[in-house]
């Protein structure tokens, strides 16, 4: 099939590279645009520009599919249609007609529950005991179009929301290469989603990337891994005086007694029932490290952490 690919973050390249090396012609792919990065603020091509131009593919980086011009490209790349992973832009009526197939979405969670733009995070952070990847056709509302197919991933007790990133993406690359080939057969039925149970995944935002130690140790473990490795959920500990930013990467949930905050024995620390014991943090400017290397230097711990 001639097809559009529309992905942006390392999550969409193994499904930009399963469709290729399935033998579909891929004849344009739609990522974001260049953005500054790093101490020299140099423009960095996202992960999937770079896949694109190592196959060779050519690369459309629109700031908006809004405007007239934009869609008039988009209709002329002639394709059956698009797949979209991660793209990051919002895709108006006239695109998602363009293509004679439509546009099918890889979808990281088991729809209707964690619509919207950060299922894994949102999963992770609630404590479910599993998600998945699902292939929908895409229409203009919020995730609700009709679900062809999709594989059950469970989330382990400890699991982080980059772990989880990572089997979904290999996952959901296979999905979509089986959903292309059913589609290509003319045998890939869709069904439409039910309503009940819809929950909203909604952006993180940084002011909740703060632990709040009042919560109840399993909710604080489950936001901590949820948020790791990124935007990494943190608090402040007093070092040498100094207030110090430290992001806790890594944590289990035990038992323990003490006002929330209250440093119990190492960095394990009380919340409002329970206590949690981080196990791989991260100083501010530093790399991450497990407990005993930050504990070595660290020097005296003061008695508590905000």
């Amino acid at each position: 099939m001639r097809i559009i690919f529309m992905g942006t973050p390392e999550f969409s390249v193994p499904t930009l590279t399963e469709i290729v090396s399935s033998g579909h012609e891929v004849v344009a792919v739609y990522t974001r645009a260049p953005k500054p990065a790093g101490r020299g603020q140099e423009e960095r091509k996202s992960p999937v520009h770079l896949a694109a131009e190592g196959f060779g593919i050519p690369v459309f980086t629109p700031r908006s599919l809004k405007g007239e011009a934009e869609q008039i490209i988009f209709a002329s790349h002639n394709a059956e249609l698009a797949v979209v992973v991660a793209y990051g832009l919002l895709l108006p009526k006239p695109v998602l007609d363009a293509p004679e197939l439509g546009c099918l979405n890889l979808h990281g969670s088991l729809l209707p529950r964690w619509r919207g733009a950060a299922p894994i995070q949102r999963a992770v952070m609630a404590g479910d005991k599993q998600t998945g990847v699902m292939v929908m056709k895409m229409e203009e509302g919020l995730d609700t179009g009709p679900v062809a197919v999709g594989e059950v991933i469970p989330i382990g007790p400890d699991m982080t929301a980059g772990e989880l990133h990572d089997v979904m993406m290999r996952v959901g690359a296979d999905l979509m290469g089986r959903a292309l080939a059913a589609l290509d057969r003319g045998s890939l039925d869709f069904k439409p989603q039910v309503e009940d149970g819809t929950v909203y995944a909604r952006k993180i935002e940084k002011a909740e990337a703060r632990i709040d130690w009042s919560r109840p140790a399993e909710d604080v473990h489950n936001h901590i891994r949820g948020l790791s490795p990124f935007p990494g959920a943190w608090f402040e500990i007093e070092l040498a005086g100094k207030p110090v930013r430290v992001k806790a990467l890594r944590s289990t949930f035990v038992t323990g007694t003490g006002a929330p905050g209250t440093l119990l024995a190492d960095l394990t620390i009380a919340c409002g029932t329970g206590a949690v014991r981080l196990t791989q943090v991260q100083r501010e400017g530093k790399s991450a490290m497990d407990a005993a290397a930050f504990l070595r230097g660290a020097g005296a711990l003061p008695q508590s952490v905000s």
